[in-house]
């Protein structure tokens, strides 16, 4: 068998970057140098940022393609050698110049109420007198237009020193923007992550969000392209997650928590907040039913050494407040104060975060 360049290369070109969609020959992935000894074949392949997401899978279907298109006995396990263009790079100049303070809310799994959470937050600090925006930045489920009653409503460009940018939507104080201001609220959104970072980007980089003294991130569940393009493109104060007691979550919001403090990311984490901590029936107040767990958001902040927020029950008057519009932090009840009372802890260990930056 004899095994040359070029053959190496058409192989290589049957595989696709999702990244792009290119194949990896196309896309300028595939380095010039391929090594050829006897069968043994090696060559690098060359991505954007030392913490690609697809870097191990692509290895793999290289290592396929390989041997599916010149032949079994080719020696490629192994060979292929990651390099990178450039670690995660966050931007040195203060691409948000108004805005003190960026906290992002994230979760390891959905359906944790992760942009109940951010909701209420984002509320609770503009009922404190803090100049607040809200950013769904949940590309593929954006919930936050529904949760303010504002799904009609359609941001408009403003001309600020001869440049176009989008004004957010201002409701209960607090300036909204999310991709379902821009699609249709009935269909899916069927986008590549490459398109859906340029998009998230584009409503940071390009809203007219003026002087702000905190921007709320409502990030979308898991580990992804759009977290790693925000931390590219702006400064975190810190992030905080969102998890429910249940060991299922508490795995996912480890991992949450780990990518924020991975050294490439290096992302304060403010603290946990547990939802769903407990039911209690509006006929029996004094009960609490610990539908999922007890204490799980307590036992994964200390082992992790960060703060417990605060824990919020299952309770009909959050559900009914996001359903209808009204963030359940605009009532002075009970479950509103709790809300309150974590927004408020947010603010003490963001003041902290940005005093450590500042020494460090």
């Amino acid at each position: 068998m004899t095994i040359y360049p070029k053959l190496i290369l058409d192989a290589l070109a049957t595989v696709r970057y999702p990244g792009n969609g290119k194949d990896l020959v196309s896309a300028g992935m595939v380095e010039d140098n391929i090594r050829i000894e006897g069968n043994k074949v090696s060559f690098s392949l060359i991505f954007d940022r030392s913490n690609d997401p697809f870097i191990r899978s692509m290895i793999r279907a290289a290592e396929t393609a390989v041997r599916t298109y010149v032949g079994e006995e080719v020696e490629i396990a192994g060979n292929i050698t990651p390099k990178f263009r450039r670690s995660v790079e966050r931007s040195d100049g203060p691409v948000l110049p108004g805005i003190k303070n960026i906290i992002a809310v994230a979760s390891g799994k959905g359906g944790v109420g992760k942009s109940t959470v951010s909701s209420n937050i984002a509320v609770a600090l503009a009922r404190a007198g803090y100049k607040t925006g809200l950013l769904d930045a949940d590309i593929f489920g954006p919930s936050i237009p529904k949760m303010f009653d504002v799904e009609e409503a359609r941001p408009v460009a403003v001309s600020i020193d001869g440049k176009d940018y989008i004004e957010p939507i201002e409701k209960y104080g607090v300036k909204i923007l999310s991709i379902g201001f821009f699609v249709d609220k009935g269909s899916a959104t069927v986008w590549r992550g490459g398109m859906a970072s340029n998009a998230i980007k584009q409503l940071i980089t390009e809203a007219a969000w003026g002087d702000l003294d905190f921007l709320v991130l409502d990030l979308p569940p898991g580990t992804s392209d759009i977290h790693l393009t925000i931390v590219q493109t702006i400064k975190l104060t810190g992030a905080v997650i969102v998890t429910t007691p249940q060991e299922v979550a508490l795995a996912d919001a480890r991992k949450g928590i780990d990518m924020f403090l991975n050294p490439h990311i290096n992302v304060p984490v403010l603290g946990i907040i547990e939802n769903m901590s407990w039911f209690t029936p509006a006929e029996l107040p004094e009960n609490r039913y610990y539908l999922f767990g007890k204490e799980g958001g307590k036992r994964l902040a200390e082992s992790m050494n960060v703060p417990l927020l605060g824990e919020v029950p299952i309770v009909q008057g959050i559900r009914e407040g996001g359903d209808s519009g009204e963030p359940i932090a605009l009532a002075d009840t009970a479950t509103g104060i709790i809300f309150n009372d974590i927004a408020g802890r947010i603010a003490k260990e963001a003041e902290k975060a940005a005093g450590n930056r500042a020494q460090g």
